[in-house]
């Protein structure tokens, strides 16, 4: 920017002798601190405030270096920087005569009216108008003040141009001549008004000239009559809503939006641009406060339906294969409509369900944006758009808002940008701002993305109709995350039930007597004599007449739908509803043609050596049909998907090589550095995103939130996520807790999100060897007393179950468990306890044979080719065995230890299983293996880690968890079901091999852990009885 290098040099030559007089100065004692601190303003660019430079910007140096480069370029125009030669020309050359006024302006006057400008475009929003109460009192900034810059009030007659700097706004060239008093007062009325602009700290040049043309304009924005009564019909609904609900439900919590009713109207407006822009579907999510609504007004859900569940609300009937789980509170619930526009468009809203987890929802409808957006073909991100709605204590607070809005420019995350819109209540439940956040604002965290901020008077209806339609606007030409600030206030407490005045009595005193935003508005219309009372009576009527209407309807009310998020769930069966189980072997040709695409790389391609040797490997495993390891079983499963029709998407920290470099999904080429990814060519012309596989940031509770998302809006497509070491994925509890877990059961709402959480006990210490099984287990909600009905081709266990939990042990079934989660008729979360040193384990290979549909192969049995829930011993016994004295039952890699160790001791009269799916529990097949070995009964049976007890704790690595931990106490009550039925025992004759209860889940010795290892596998196998528990 030509000015901003003029300024530079007179601030950089004046600084230079500054510096010399200030080093025997005494240093500020607040270098740092978290004391709010008031700072006097100072003009960009610095580094020292022109208010405290020895130097007067008039005299001195400066001065004189001015006047010696205007010699300069009157003997000569080529000896001066481009930039002084623009700006001589502009004030000394043909345009100086232009006026009197202007030719007598001085340069320095000019440089000074420069700085104020760029003073209100820094720091106008400091003394805007924004606080609907008027409780804050902030300082204004002395660079807002004229007489900083030497001005005089005899100088606010004077007319002044300012120049061409290939800037907009006050800085352009088509701005007419002004006096400096017009210049002020429309300054004042632009960036002090009902509305403070936060943009510059945005680094883009072109993206700031937008905003100046759309805020320093000639004049302020005017809405015609007709424009003003939509708003105020929007608006009388907005309030007679929440009115409504307080009259009919006096004690009820509604979480209501009085205080901050303008942000329906805003909304509104905002949907109509952003339909005009070329938007046509719209994700919201938000917390509680005002959802009820934003359901009834903006995404226009029944008021039947929102009246009946105040009055209790009845559960659906009439329904065939009809499933309500437990529902969830009314102001949690989320619905889809396709509303019409202002425009004569059409466009379509989802309210993603929210728990009271305020900002939770955010990278969920982040995540559904973009897969909206993928399944749309949506590649320039117009047509989607994710809006959220947050509070101000949680916008600040809450570490999930910054790990979203991370993720709003990287390449397989973005969306095009999301619009946040916050309700700033000016408090946090009851919690103060000064004692909720150490920023100025609630949304200072948006500067780090250089996203733009407005912040706008609440009781202001047009101004956040203006800033919701700008934000509407910024996101449809820049593609990147806007915040729209509400600054409101809530008048009832955190609920309607809530006494504020107990912490916030100023507030509440002042609020009791402040009018609503209808009545400002309303009187603001009569005032100006756009509209008369009677045509306010009359909307107030109508809306009245519905509301009541609507509430007699409500007392007949049945709820007869599930209110799927997508039309694409069409046809997928509820946990009531019969679902056959599908073999999920593929074609023998198939797995050839997709094993060959996926293990070669282009001739012109360098990878490393030791990739290129591994992809030799594989490929030599696919012609052979032996020895398939973990990766390759991957690969095939992902490509079979693909050539199936499916989305297959894999994200997580390192998941492109992998953590423990097993994946190589993505291969680099050692000399220029390019990419190649073999799953994108599995098919010709394939989709570049029909398959992909993203390192993610360095986040779990936003990115698993983001895949949640993602997965909800279509159940073809496998989306996964890997965590780098399985214990990460507590970072994103409240994802699990909250949605995953029983979002189902709240929400009517399917997924088939895949987890892949590395997990075992391979002497790396406490914080990489589990996954915390337990908790996953412990969420289960299957009854461990109750033997469901297991069918084999009807089985319903799984449908009825929340979640899946598996601990795979060979490559082919780990294959099954993926390609099944597609092959079926429903959708459940899986979480697979995935191994670490299996991928490279001598033992843990399959035969290409074992993943195809063929008859008589080693993957098919009686139904087919699929999964095995339970991997029955390997030494080939018959369906009724005599000899075997004890049944080890374990569950993941310990099976290759125990193994090893049985054949050591030549242990034959040892049978092991390995349970491989932990959840739901597999009865039937427990069943069967306790029937083939009728010796093994009371006292004979071990459990889990070393034995079947032990089969919790063994679930990756070595002896795996503490009892306290892992797949112990949910095993123990399952497994002593399956026995009584059969009448093989009680809980006091399962043997429990495993370690200790603990606080830690491993030790951080090696050598303990190999001795705790050792001593548990000789245990399981020892030919002594068990003596349970030690």
């Amino acid at each position: 920017m030509a000015w901003f290098r003029a300024a530079r040099s007179i601030s950089q030559l004046a600084t230079k002798r500054n510096i010399i007089l200030s080093r025997t100065t005494t240093p500020s004692r607040f270098f740092q601190t978290t004391k709010a601190v008031q700072y006097s303003s100072s003009p960009v660019p610095r580094p020292v405030p022109l208010s405290r430079l020895t130097d007067s910007f008039l005299d001195g140096t400066s001065s004189v270096y001015l006047e010696e480069l205007q010699r300069a370029w009157e003997n000569d125009p080529n000896s001066v920087d481009e930039s002084w030669d623009n700006f001589f020309k502009n004030f000394l050359g043909q345009k100086a005569s232009t006026s009197p006024g202007i030719s007598g302006q001085t340069i320095q006057e000019s440089m000074k009216l420069l700085l104020l400008v760029r003073a209100y475009q820094v720091n106008g929003h400091r003394k805007a108008n924004l606080d609907p109460l008027g409780l804050e009192q902030r300082e204004v900034p002395d660079d807002l003040d004229i007489s900083f810059y030497g001005f005089t009030e005899e100088d606010l007659d004077r007319e002044f141009f300012i120049g061409v700097w290939k800037m907009a706004g006050f800085l352009s060239e088509n701005r007419p001549v002004r006096t400096l008093s017009s210049i002020v007062t429309r300054l004042e009325q632009a960036y002090c008004g009902t509305v403070g602009y936060e943009y510059m700290h945005i680094a883009d040049r072109e993206k700031c000239n937008w905003l100046r043309d759309k805020i320093e304009t000639p004049e302020s924005t005017q809405y015609d009559t007709e424009r003003r009564v939509v708003f105020l019909d929007r608006l009388i609904w907005s309030t007679q809503f929440e009115n409504f609900l307080a009259t009919k439900w006096t004690a009820a919590k509604r979480f209501g939006l009085e205080g901050g009713e303008t942000l329906i109207p805003g909304m509104k407006e905002m949907f109509d641009r952003a339909a005009d822009r070329g938007v046509e579907s719209i994700v919201i999510g938000m917390s509680h406060r005002g959802r009820l609504n934003v359901l009834a007004n903006v995404v226009r859900k029944p008021l039947t339906q929102i009246f009946n569940e105040f009055s209790g609300g009845t559960k659906p009937v009439d329904e065939d294969g009809l499933y309500t789980g437990t529902g969830d509170v009314k102001y949690h619930l989320g619905t889809s409509y396709d509303r019409p526009t202002r425009g004569g468009k059409r466009i379509h809203l989802s309210l993603v369900a929210n728990p009271s987890h305020l900002e939770a929802v955010d990278p969920v409808v982040v995540g559904k944006t973009r897969a909206k957006q993928y399944y749309s073909n949506d590649r320039d991100r117009v047509k989607n758009l994710g809006v959220l709605i947050h509070g101000d204590g949680s916008f600040a607070g809450q570490g999930v808002v910054y790990e979203t809005l991370h993720l709003s420019a990287l390449p397989n995350y973005t969306t095009g940008g999301t619009i946040h819109i916050v309700v700033n209540n000016q408090v946090a439940f009851t919690t103060d701002p000064r004692s909720g956040r150490s920023s100025q604002y609630c949304t200072d965290v948006a500067k780090a993305l250089d996203a733009p901020i407005f912040h706008v008077n609440g009781d202001d209806l047009e101004a956040v109709v203006h800033v919701c339609e700008l934000a509407a606007e910024w996101r449809q030409i820049f593609h990147s995350d806007v915040v729209v600030d509400i600054v409101c206030y809530r008048r009832f407490g955190h609920n309607e039930i809530d006494e504020p005045s107990f912490t916030q009595p100023k507030m509440y005193k002042i609020i009791r007597n402040h009018p609503s935003a209808l009545e400002i508005y309303q009187k603001k219309l009569l005032e100006s004599g756009q509209i008369g009372q009677e045509d306010i009576d009359r909307i107030h009527k109508k809306v009245n007449s519905i509301l009541n209407e609507e509430f007699v309807n409500s007392k007949d009310h049945v709820t007869r739908k599930r209110d799927w998020l997508s039309a694409y769930w069409s046809g997928f069966k509820s946990p009531e509803q019969v679902s056959r189980i599908q073999n999920t072997g593929v074609k023998p040709e198939i797995l050839k043609n997709v094993g060959k695409a996926t293990t070669t790389l282009p001739d012109n391609f360098k990878p490393h050596r030791a990739v290129k040797k591994i992809y030799e490997q594989r490929s030599q495993m696919i012609e052979t049909g032996k020895g398939i390891d973990w990766a390759v079983a991957e690969t095939l499963a992902f490509a079979t998907l693909l050539v199936e029709g499916n989305h297959v998407r894999l994200s997580g920290q390192d998941v492109e090589r992998g953590t423990f470099s097993h994946r190589h999904a993505v291969v680099h080429d050692q000399e220029t550095g390019e990419k190649y990814c073999p799953l994108d060519h599995v098919l010709p012309n394939q989709n570049d995103e029909m398959f992909t596989v993203s390192n993610s940031s360095l986040s779990e509770f936003g990115v698993v939130g983001f895949e949640l998302g993602y997965s909800m809006e279509n159940p073809n497509s496998l989306v996964l996520w890997e965590a780098q070491f399985g214990d990460f994925a507590n970072g994103a509890q409240v994802i699990f807790d909250q949605f995953l877990s029983s979002g189902e059961s709240k929400w009517l709402r399917q997924t088939g999100l895949v987890f892949l959480l590395p997990h075992g006990y391979d002497g790396q210490g406490p914080e990489h060897s589990s996954a915390r099984l337990e908790r996953f287990l412990q969420m289960s909600d299957d009854n461990p007393y109750v033997i469901p009905e297991m069918d084999s081709t009807l089985r319903k266990q799984i449908q009825e179950c929340n979640w899946q939990v598996v601990n795979t042990t060979t490559p082919a079934n780990y294959f099954h468990v993926l390609r099944r989660q597609i092959h079926r008729e429903f959708r459940k979360p899986l979480i697979v306890m995935s191994p670490k040193n299996l991928l490279r384990h001598k033992d843990c290979k399959s035969s290409l044979s074992e993943f195809d549909d063929v008859q008589g192969h080693p993957g098919f049995d009686k139904q087919g080719t699929r999964f095995k829930r339970l991997i029955k011993d390997q030494s080939n016994h018959s369906d009724l065995e005599k000899g075997i004295r004890r049944l080890v039952l374990c569950s993941g890699k310990i099976y290759y230890e125990l193994d090893e160790e049985r054949k050591r001791v030549n242990g034959k009269d040892v049978a092991i299983c390995r349970v491989e799916q932990l959840c739901p529990f597999p009865y039937d097949l427990i069943q069967r293996e306790l029937k083939r070995y009728p010796k093994v009964g009371k006292g004979r049976i071990c459990k889990l880690d070393a034995s079947f007890a032990n089969f919790i704790n063994q679930i990756s690595l070595f002896m795996e968890e503490p009892m306290n931990m892992g797949a112990y106490n949910y095993v123990t009550l399952r497994l002593c079901t399956a026995m009584r039925a059969l009448d093989r025992g009680t809980m006091e004759d399962i043997k429990y091999v495993g370690r200790a209860p603990s606080a830690a889940t491993a030790t951080g010795f090696s050598q303990v852990h190999v001795k705790e290892q050792t001593e548990l596998v000789q245990k399981a196998l020892k030919q002594d009885p068990i003596n349970y528990p030690w």
